[in-house]
């Protein structure tokens, strides 16, 4: 909780920093500690009655309610914090064509949206993960360039939109596209306490909160006052703090040894550590200052795929920190640093950073195995009987993988996989509206109503419209779907040293379930049952670490595993109707334990589905190809999962001959 504080903080005190991105377990008060930094930010002077909150002193010169002279009226009022709601409409968020004027005074005038209200304060997304792709490419355009464009129903309006960007989620529902990841200057984890006196105190207060909110926020008051006080003079230290060139070249060999992409991270590193030094009283920016930006602004650019864990190897921070200390030698404050004398700034951090260590020796998703790739069990020649149960196999890097989709056409959410009729994409076609329509089509609506004038007595200019003559777009783009895997861990797929070969390959499509934005689960059987390790999430890489942890061994209960997939199905075809199901049963059809397999497969009777084949070696039963038959499923063997790997690099080697 310290290093978010201290986030906060540093983007109270400067705004350049870009924003906060708070990733942590479900019911850590991470909505309630956003919600109280707009209390103590500094109160702003805006130009009265004004919808964007200009600036008297430096108005917007293309404010739509403008223009505004400078130096004219103000107003000080709050810092604004807007709320983005994750199912918020595009013109809620950016706005769009007031139609009660339009209809009422027959005036084109423009409605603002969350990102004007946002202006010169806080733009707060809770679970940001869940956003939707449309509303994250207007975040992206307007947190990118300071500005808001509005193209849309004949209303063509520009305003400023500079705001601090706090969102919060919970990694266990899915990952950031990279594009909005980098976007938030800072990152923070947050977890639980685990030490049972300050796991009562939170009760503790939050008791008495509920028992007296008034003699409760009373009590604090002083302490509030405080902090926003501290903040103000931080604010005005900032302009006064100088950045040394050896301090800025540190900056950026820090940056570049952590080898981060583009130069977004030296940008936002150097701008945290000056509202760190401003915060911490000094005129100057130390190692110490450098070493906190650091630890904020470079775990979440630094993350190459969706299955490496966020984190900074904290000891080569200091190694490339000592490296390019000056002459003066490295801060001999400890890490987090401490506030001045007589303050109560944050305290140092727990020093938990090590959970999240990238050492070279850490174990990630999709590492290499050592050796010769092969897996790790050890096992002799013979049958699956003799395989151990509860080995681990390793898995290699993933590689591409063909597409696999649902047919027919969905209603489900935005994605990349199925074809589906979605509120955007391209028209297809034409329809009534079954109510309140929504996305009119004027040409098909003009030609429906053009045969009828003359029957309806038209006279002027204009058409005579009717209600059913109305007509709404039919879009059609992609889906994203539930893509449930059923992987086969039993000792016929380790006896053949194929589990590696096996991981490899659902670690492959669990990330392009991830690039096409889709719902994962994942069941295995092994033994005597069939185990649901990974509930339906959007998390990929929860997904990754279930895998990686995988064990193999024992019998194989074939028909548990379809069973428990046939339960899983049903319950999220109640919670998430639109979202269609894709079933991945990676097996290689064997069935030695007890189960009536033709019975279980017809509980599955309806789902689109694929079989991966991974049976080798000269004598082949085909038991795979059987159990597709029984699924009505496509049939993929192992090996075609990777062939577009294969086929690439033998282009590569013929080139390179």
């Amino acid at each position: 909780m310290d290093d978010l504080k201290l986030a906060l903080l540093l983007n109270a005190v400067s705004p350049r920093v870009g924003g906060v991105l708070v990733r942590g377990e479900k019911g850590t008060a991470k909505s309630t500690i956003v919600r109280a930094l707009a209390a103590q930010l500094p109160a702003v002077d805006v130009v009265p009655a004004c919808r964007f909150a200009c600036d008297p002193a430096a108005p917007d010169p293309a404010c739509p309610d403008g223009p505004h002279d400078p130096g004219g009226p103000s107003a000080r009022r709050p810092a604004a914090l807007v709320e983005l709601p994750v199912g918020a409409s595009e013109d809620r968020l950016a706005g769009s064509l007031d139609v009660e004027r339009a209809l009422t005074e027959g005036v084109k005038a423009f409605e603002p949206g969350l990102l004007a209200a946002a202006h010169r304060g806080v733009l707060y997304v809770d679970e940001v993960n869940l956003l939707h792709d449309h509303l994250v490419d207007l975040l992206l355009d307007a947190a990118a360039l300071g500005t808001c464009y509005v193209e849309r129903e004949s209303v063509s309006v520009r305003h400023a939109a500079r705001f601090l960007l706090v969102g919060t989620m919970n990694p266990e529902e899915g990952e950031l596209r990279p594009q909005l990841l980098d976007r938030f200057g800072l990152t923070v984890e947050v977890r639980a306490s685990r030490d049972p006196k300050e796991r009562a105190e939170v009760v503790r207060r939050r008791l008495a909160f509920e028992a007296g909110p008034e003699a409760f926020a009373a009590r604090w008051a002083d302490a509030e006052a405080e902090l926003a006080g501290r903040i103000s003079a931080a604010r005005e230290r900032l302009d006064g703090v100088r950045l040394p060139d050896e301090r800025l070249e540190q900056i950026a060999a820090v940056c570049a040894g952590f080898e981060v992409d583009g130069l977004r991270a030296d940008l936002v590193t150097a701008n945290a550590a000056l509202a760190h030094a401003a915060w911490r009283g000094r005129a100057e920016v130390t190692a110490e200052d450098v070493r906190a930006a650091a630890r904020l602004a470079l775990p979440h650019r630094r993350r190459r795929d969706p299955f490496d864990a966020p984190g900074l190897d904290e000891s080569l921070l200091d190694e490339l920190l000592n490296s390019t200390s000056p002459d003066d030698g490295p801060d001999d404050t400890p890490p987090g640093g401490a506030p001045p004398e007589g303050g109560d700034g944050p305290s140092p951090p727990s020093g938990d950073g090590a959970e999240h260590s990238d050492a070279p020796d850490a174990a990630r998703p999709g590492d290499a195995p050592s050796g010769d790739g092969e897996a790790t069990e050890s096992e002799a020649p013979g049958g699956a009987g003799e395989a151990e149960a509860g080995k681990v196999a390793a898995a290699a890097a993933p590689h591409a993988v063909p597409l696999l989709k649902v047919p027919g056409v969905g209603e489900g959410a935005a994605g990349r996989r199925s074809r589906s009729r979605t509120a955007l994409g391209k028209v297809t076609g034409t329809r009534r509206p079954a109510g309140r329509i929504r996305d009119p089509h004027v040409i098909a609506t003009l030609l429906a109503a053009a045969p009828h004038q003359r029957a309806r007595g038209r006279s002027g200019p204009g058409l005579v419209l009717r209600p059913d003559d109305l007509r709404e777009s039919v879009r059609e783009g992609r889906e994203g779907n539930l893509v449930l895997f059923v992987v086969d861990a039993s000792g016929s797929m380790a006896a053949r040293r194929r589990m590696t070969t096996v991981k490899t390959a659902v670690l492959s499509l669990l990330l392009d379930a991830y690039q096409r934005r889709d719902k994962i689960g994942m069941i295995t059987f092994r033994g005597r049952d069939a185990d649901l390790v990974l509930p339906p999430t959007s998390s990929v890489e929860a997904g990754a670490a279930r895998l990686r942890a995988l064990p193999t061994g024992g019998r194989t209960p074939l028909a548990a595993g379809l069973v428990k997939a046939a339960e899983v199905l049903r319950v999220e075809r109640l919670r998430d109707p639109a979202r269609r199901p894709l079933l991945v049963v990676v097996t290689d059809g064997r069935a030695t334990a007890a189960g009536d397999v033709e019975r279980a497969a017809g509980l599955l009777a309806g789902t689109a589905g694929i079989v991966v084949d991974c049976e080798d070696g000269p004598v082949r039963l085909g038991l795979a190809g059987k159990l597709a038959v029984r699924l009505d499923a496509r049939l993929v063997p192992l090996g075609d999962l990777d062939g577009i790997v294969r086929s690439h690099r033998k282009q590569e080697h013929r080139k390179a001959a």
